[in-house]
């Protein structure tokens, strides 16, 4: 079959009416920027590449589960509504081009919210719904002039449209729409043009009606949208033709594949939703939030099913999908109570360097299933302070930062032959794995420079800290890193006089930094630290491996406190680690 060609105005009205997106399908992730450059090519005349679809038979339409395209994105991802198709006519699946063909709807039809500068994600007036607008009055042959490659026609997203002046004359994109014929068009251009303001030049005017005319032809006109349909009815097939076309661009995620694939062998149940969903329940409803995706709950759900841990689709055969399918109430128990102790010990999207290396711990706890280590049981807190250990070394060693699908296939299989009723968590024989790989998990005189060349703020640092104590609420109560001596103590200009300006920069180090509640915090303020260590009760220079020589209390010690105090941090991890 040939190809095909349409206007954007015809492609936009067969948008979740005639055109949907089948469930193998990414979400939406385009950028407002991203949007905004596809307008500006279509204006240009500049080809937009080819789309692919698949034309779905009456009688298979039921086969597959099917979605709408967004009509209001929202920024950080979108979920797309699951469509019904009864009663429409020649079902069409876009296969190739839903970015582009969302971008064109959310552009033309819809809205993209936004989140306000300076506000908190989680407050509601924070996020604006925003529509997109051009400038008729922006000249784009001025970029052409100054030789700028980038955006010619002037396009922003907008709340609400702005009164027109003599600079600008915000235009609504969407209204386009409004004319479906050129005569309503005509009588719109000449109303708008007697209408503009009297210090408008003559030259603006020009600009104005080229600009109307030329957005009037690109979505109403010109035939952008070139497509083939695929008629062939066989799934594996369309796979495979969806696959390869999707090479070129946004790198197709695995668990798409899958995911379409769960989709259409779990009968009566709608396993993208189910799993979407319960991706938002382990980000934002547990003890802290986190940041997980698809991709993290496919991966466990491999690695606990004790199937193939790397990505191939011939791995996901009826077999292993009903195995998953069966599992899939154990291993969403499995991964919850995972990221929750994980959360337990204050790591959350702010410091959890890598996803990968919380799927063994919720393989251990897959395979026991009564266990919780969220207890006070001497068998619950010995394996939690047991795991909290060896969770904040694999990250700060960077553990599984390389090959790390056959580290996980070693690991399951070592907590799989360890396990019996009572089995402890298996921290030493999973060291030996990692040895095997040629990481060393031993904390020697190189990689304890590196922990105490960790700096206030960073990723790691909140981890390093966390090692140092042996307990807390880290995921209930609030945790600062706090400075010991000060930040207001360490003037720039009086260290340079001082002859002390190397001080500056190890006032950030490691050594300088301990973990308090939020409230010790905010009362400690500029407190000088003599003054402040005295109102502490006795354990709290133990607890915090802070030196007991008063002398080195006192800010001109520095250099000789936070010798002194990496010191004792060192023979910490050491001693944990049983060096």
């Amino acid at each position: 079959m040939s190809y095909k060609s349409e206007t954007i105005a015809v492609a936009i009205e067969r948008m979740n009416r005639q055109y949907f997106l089948p469930a193998i399908q990414r979400e939406f992730v385009w950028k407002p920027e991203q949007i905004v450059e596809l307008f500006d090519s279509i204006m240009r005349g500049y080809p937009i590449s080819s789309f692919l679809f698949w034309d779905l038979k009456p009688q298979n339409r039921d086969k597959w589960q099917v979605y709408k395209f967004l009509e209001r994105a929202v920024h950080g991802g979108t979920h797309n509504e699951l469509a019904n198709t009864d009663g429409a006519n020649n079902v069409c699946l876009v296969l190739d081009g839903q970015q582009r063909l969302t971008s064109l709807m959310i552009g033309l039809r819809g809205t993209y919210v936004m989140k306000k500068k300076y506000k908190r994600r989680d407050n509601p007036e924070a996020w604006s719904p925003q529509r997109l607008h051009i400038d008729l009055f922006s000249d784009p042959n001025a970029s052409v002039d100054s030789g700028d490659v980038g955006v010619y026609f002037k396009f922003e997203f907008m709340e609400q449209t702005p009164k027109p002046d003599e600079k600008n004359h915000w235009f609504r994109v969407g209204k386009i729409l409004d004319f479906d014929e050129a005569a309503k068009f005509d009588s719109y251009l000449e109303a708008a043009e007697e209408a503009l303001p009297d210090a408008v030049s003559k030259g603006q005017a020009r600009i104005f009606r080229r600009n109307l005319e030329r957005l009037y032809k690109a979505i109403h006109d010109d035939e952008v949208i070139a497509y083939y349909t695929e008629i062939d009815q066989d799934y594996d097939r369309v796979l495979d033709i969806f696959v390869r076309a999707n090479e070129g661009g946004t790198k197709l995620s695995k668990s798409d594949l899958l995911l379409s694939m769960v989709t259409s062998s779990w009968d009566g149940v709608n396993a993208r939703e189910e799993i979407f969903s319960f991706v938002d329940r382990v980000n934002s409803q547990l003890t802290k939030r986190n940041e997980f995706d698809k991709d993290f709950i496919m991966k466990s759900c491999l690695v606990v099913s004790d199937l193939p841990v790397v990505y191939k689709v011939e791995h996901f055969n009826e077999r292993n999908l009903t195995l998953i399918k069966d599992n899939w109430p154990l291993i969403k128990r499995s991964v919850e109570r995972g990221v929750d102790l994980t959360n337990s010990f204050g790591i959350d999207r702010d410091n959890l360097t890598s996803v990968n290396a919380l799927i063994p711990i919720i393989y251990y706890l897959f395979k026991n299933p009564n266990v919780t280590l969220r207890g006070s049981t001497v068998f619950e807190a010995r394996n939690a302070e047991t795991i909290r250990r060896w969770l904040i070394m694999a990250l700060l060693k960077g553990a599984f930062g390389r090959a790390s699908d056959g580290l996980l296939k070693d690991i399951r299989a070592c907590i799989k032959d360890q396990q019996h009723p009572g089995a402890d968590f298996p921290v030493e024989e999973i060291t030996a794995v990692f040895a095997k790989t040629g990481l060393s998990t031993v904390f020697d005189d190189f990689a304890l420079d590196e922990i105490l060349s960790r700096t206030y703020g960073q990723q790691q640092t909140f981890l390093a800290l966390s090692l140092l104590y042996d307990g807390a609420a880290w995921g209930t109560m609030p945790f600062h890193q706090d400075h010991i001596f000060a930040q207001s103590a360490f003037k720039q200009r009086e260290l340079l006089q001082q002859n002390r300006s190397d001080w500056y920069p190890k006032k950030d180090r490691l050594g300088n930094l301990c973990l308090l509640l939020a409230h010790e915090n905010i009362g400690k303020q500029d407190m000088p630290l003599p003054d402040w260590l005295a109102t502490r009760e006795p354990d709290f220079l133990k607890r915090h491996l802070i030196p007991e020589n008063p002398s080195l209390w006192e800010f001109d010690q520095f250099p000789e406190f936070l010798n002194e105090r990496e010191k004792l941090i060192r023979r910490r991890i050491k001693t944990l680690f049983g060096q």
